[in-house]
């Protein structure tokens, strides 16, 4: 496939046959995947076949290849013009995101006690692929489906964490038009037993410091400082939320005759915003990312009890927001302001400084993004410049180089265990295999994709935070 460089970190796929609006990819050259490997820039491609799209087929530097949509990839369609919904361009682990808390106490502080802190956090952590929550559910049908309509807003209610949690949570902890009625009960079945839980796989619960402050007026309004102690919690929507995804992309493949809708990948199962399989999937896409929430709402919950009860030491929310969903916005499009559907599939919103849906606190400093590295390198904290392209998106981490297979071939989980603590990063993880599937060599270099991202003109850099310990999926 041919690529044109139109100016450094964005590069153009023009138009061909079937393509609605030609592909742009936010990256150098060198963080583009290999195509004999990787086919994510065919399907940049074929996400540009879909009815209603605007703008372009965008993808950011950390893509690689997905369910149907690249991972990183964001398009948008207009509702009032026939635009679509696919399931494809959010993913199965729907509202998949990142929540970062910060203690109130520095690194030095917790050096003596890392250890009884990282043992009380692997404790305190369900994961994997089995069952096991931090919260138990005894009556699903009552409290999961509340949980499904509200969010962490439910749980705040009853006690589980304080208002800033919600404040400094993307939607204020809740979306507001979820549908628990278009939730299955099979998918109600499989998130029964598992709120408050990280997953397996890339998911994971990281102690770690900031390192470094690039910008001092943002990271003050984020309530970050040099060397002060924090945790990233990676995770989503756990099975119910791959369930959900299941659900309606059967529906809407069934559908899309109906609707006179072709796609060149089955994967890209889609069906008109306003139609009813379309508001079926939204509202049902709505409540499992306010089970998504709340999953992390609670893990973050649990992390704030075991800082008291071994530091005693508080944590605040900095902020949580997620990179697997699907939203309504209103954007400019050719001189127009239009009502959009926004999929952002590996992809972070990122609000400018003065957007409407900022808390006050953050509106003259943007909306924190979160960039999650892998075990052993850094994470960062970005901030929602005016002006972003792509409908105010930006990436969403290091984006995978290798599968895990490959991965898992190059090293051993147990070497992998050493190498990280004789550099002083505590690890505890599930099992060898999946330590060794998130070898940080699988990765892209998260701090090249953060700057690609920056000079790409869709963030500035806030932060840069470095592991101390983590808890592995």
């Amino acid at each position: 496939m041919h690529v044109e460089e139109e100016s450094p970190y964005r590069l153009r796929i023009e138009r061909r046959e079937g393509m609605r609006v030609p592909g742009i990819v936010f990256a150098s050259r060198a963080l583009i995947p290999e195509p004999a490997q990787d086919k994510s820039l065919t399907q940049v491609a074929a996400v540009a076949t879909l009815p209603g799209i605007v703008g372009a087929s965008y993808a950011m530097p950390d893509v690689h290849w997905g369910y149907g949509f690249p991972i990183g990839g964001v398009a948008a369609t207009d509702v009032a013009e026939g635009g679509v919904v696919s399931p494809g361009g959010v993913g199965f682990d729907i509202s998949c995101g990142v929540r970062l808390l910060a203690a109130d106490v520095d690194r030095a502080r917790i050096a003596p006690v890392i250890d009884t802190l990282m043992d009380r956090l692997d404790e305190s952590t369900p994961r994997g692929l089995g069952r096991g929550a931090v919260w138990h559910v005894r009556d699903p049908e009552k409290e999961l489906r509340a949980v499904l309509r509200d969010g962490a807003g439910y749980l705040v209610d009853r006690g589980y964490g304080v208002q800033r949690d919600l404040d400094r949570c993307e939607d204020r902890g809740g979306v507001a038009d979820a549908a628990p009625e278009h939730v299955s009960s099979r998918a109600i079945e499989r998130g029964r037993d598992q709120l408050g839980s990280l997953g397996s796989g890339n998911h994971f619960l990281e102690v770690q410091a900031v390192d470094e402050i690039y910008d001092e007026s943002a990271a003050a309004a984020f309530g970050l400082r040099m060397g002060q102690v924090c945790v990233m919690i990676h995770c989503g929507s756990r099975g119910l939320g791959h369930q959900v995804c299941t659900d309606h992309v059967r529906t809407m493949e069934k559908a899309m005759r109906r609707y006179g809708i072709q796609v060149p990948d089955r994967q890209l199962a889609c069906v008109p915003v306003e139609s009813p399989e379309g508001e079926a999937y939204m509202g049902a896409m709505a409540a499992a990312a306010n089970y998504g929430r709340a999953n992390r709402h609670l893990l973050g919950n649990a992390v704030r009890h075991a800082f008291e009860s071994v530091v005693g030491a508080g944590v605040d929310l900095v902020y949580d927001i997620s990179h697997n969903l699907a939203k309504l916005e209103n954007h400019e499009v050719d001189g127009s302001r239009r009502s959009l559907c926004v999929h952002r599939k590996g992809a972070t919103r990122a609000l400018p400084p003065g957007h409407a849906e900022l808390p006050d606190d953050l509106d003259p400093v943007g909306q924190p993004v979160l960039i999650p590295g892998t075990m052993g390198t850094s994470s960062y904290v970005l901030a929602g410049v005016p002006g972003g392209d792509a409908f105010f998106s930006t990436c969403h981490g290091a984006g995978r180089a290798q599968s895990r297979h490959q991965a898992a071939r190059g090293t051993s989980g147990r070497l992998l265990r050493d190498q990280l603590q004789d550099r002083g990063i505590r690890v505890r993880g599930a099992s060898w295999r999946g330590l060794a599937e998130e070898t940080p060599t699988a990765y892209k270099d998260v701090s090249e994709v953060v700057a690609a991202s920056e000079g790409a003109g869709l963030c500035r850099t806030v932060a840069r935070l470095v592991p101390l310990g983590v808890v592995k999926g």
